[in-house]
């Protein structure tokens, strides 16, 4: 018979630890709760994480991240695996809940599912913690009465998504970083450093080299601009953020985006990973595929992509395939209509879009390892032709003057 390792709550809140044989978790959990323990977390032959103490966790402040409704989901499985009631669930998470959003979240949705809600709508009175696609999830699960299994699926994804995310911030923070450090030091050399060699080179007098006085004059106006650049791209930065509010702004963007060089290429792999891990996700959670692509459209994250899926849906609903409005979209790569039309004919549309997701997540693996090392050198050595050029263009008379005075 397997051993378990149990943490559970005495009625008066302290912590304890133990290890008992029983058939599974579910009549752990019930020979637990027959002592007048509550348990908060039992696992099967391997140490129980460090054991949450009675006194109370400082709270952490921050908005609600994808890894922590990672960690919420498997946790809120497991428990309601073990046969922990819903109410008893939801009070244990929050308990334990070591950031403050989270916490007051959770004891707001305990309470709306005391009073007679379902946990579907205590959830959706959250929708910045809580989004469509976790909602769809939950519904569907207490409907089957698979919320554990759902909820397991539900942290997978969410596990995907944010490993996906990683990839992107870290494909586009390193050039950006590197980007702005060489203008911070060529902006350093043009203002304070470019400024000493023109006051002596006002006392020498004499023509100056071309390089030198195109250096000079980068100088001067950056000296003199320095108010109106400054403005310049501020305006800039405000003017897209702006637009991103618009429509029009969203779909310039987003097409942009998905065509600029270098990048546009991994974005539209990531795009094309969200969706087929999503349509995958719900479809095998038991959501009709009309609603599905309702909410893979409202969660792509790219107007493009959004408008494709609507499409499609409208295809739908009018008694075609996925595949052909998807094709005409223009958005999908081939390989990705090919194997959702075969997926549709075969009824394995959800395994296929599963393979897919899989692929393009490894796709975004590769591109991010290739942009990085494409990256890196590209960057040095333009800055160390920017910085080799205001170098050089500086030393250009002192040699022209050494020359001179050589030849006398």
């Amino acid at each position: 018979m397997p051993q378990f390792e149990y943490l559970a709550r005495t009625t008066q809140g302290r912590v304890i630890t133990g290890r008992t044989e029983a058939a599974n978790q579910s009549v752990v959990a019930r020979l637990l709760r027959e002592k007048g323990l509550t348990p908060t977390s039992i696992e099967e032959g391997s140490l129980v994480a460090a054991a949450v103490r009675a006194k109370p966790q400082k709270q952490k402040r921050g908005r609600i991240k994808l890894e922590d409704l990672v960690i919420f989901s498997r946790q809120f499985a497991t428990m309601i695996r073990a046969g922990l009631p819903l109410i008893e669930v939801l009070s244990i998470l929050g308990d334990q809940s070591d950031k403050a959003q989270m916490k007051a979240t959770l004891r707001q949705i305990e309470k709306d599912v005391q009073g007679g809600a379902s946990l579907t709508e205590a959830l959706q009175k959250h929708p910045r913690v809580f989004n469509l696609f976790f909602l769809s999830m939950v519904r569907a699960g207490e409907a089957a009465g698979m919320l554990d299994a759902i909820l397991d699926q539900v942290a997978t994804y969410l596990e995907k998504t944010a490993a996906l995310q990683r990839k992107i911030k870290s494909a586009v923070m390193y050039p950006s970083v590197v980007s702005c450090v060489a203008m911070c030091i060529t902006t350093f050399l043009l203002v304070k450093v470019v400024p000493v060699f023109e006051d002596i080179f006002s006392e020498l007098g004499g023509d100056l080299p071309i390089p030198t006085q195109i250096t000079l004059g980068l100088s001067r106006a950056i000296q003199h601009n320095y108010l109106i650049i400054t403005l310049g791209i501020a305006g800039v930065v405000i003017g897209l953020w702006q637009a991103k509010k618009t429509a029009g702004g969203r779909l310039a963007i987003d097409k942009f985006k998905l065509k600029m060089p270098i990048f546009g290429p991994l974005f539209l792999k990531v795009a094309v990973a969200r969706f087929s891990r999503t349509l995958g996700t719900l479809i095998k959670s038991g959501v009709n595929i009309l609603s599905a692509l309702d909410i893979v459209a409202k969660t792509a994250n790219n107007v493009i992509v959004e408008q494709a899926v609507y499409r499609t849906r409208t295809s739908i609903q009018s008694g075609e395939s996925i595949a052909r409005p998807l094709t005409e979209s223009g958005v999908f790569p081939p390989m990705v209509t090919r194997m959702i039309d075969v997926g549709e004919r075969t009824g394995a549309l959800e395994s296929m879009l599963t393979k897919i997701a899989d692929f393009y997540e490894d796709q975004v693996d590769n591109t991010v390892a290739g942009l990085t090392s494409l990256i890196e050198p590209v960057l040095i050595v333009f800055l160390g032709v920017v910085v080799g050029f205001i170098v050089i263009s500086m030393f250009m008379p002192l040699f022209k003057m050494i020359e001179m005075i050589d030849k006398k």
